[in-house]
């Protein structure tokens, strides 16, 4: 059953209302001359995803992620991939 509360009546007491319609979980419909004009109701809170392995099984590795990356060697001093000698 929904609970109806005036506009007015809900201006002087929104608090009071809020948490009484939050605590119950009922729907309070606001009305303005006698006619419904807004609901007021409970939002139920998300489910929130463990933070720790929220990724696991979304990476897919191609290759060797330990060996070198390139073919050739790297020239430190010119700092440039380099031809063997």
């Amino acid at each position: 059953m929904n609970k109806m509360v005036g506009a007015a009546a809900f201006k002087a007491h929104c608090l009071r209302i809020m948490e009484e319609a939050s605590r119950s979980g009922e729907t309070v419909v606001i009305t303005k001359r006698g006619k419904p004009f807004m609901e007021l109701k409970r939002v139920e809170p998300e489910q929130r995803r463990p933070l720790f392995g929220c990724m696991k099984g979304t990476i897919e590795i191609l290759g060797d992620i330990e060996g070198p990356a390139y073919d050739k060697p790297w020239n430190a001093e010119l700092g440039i991939l380099g031809d063997e000698d």
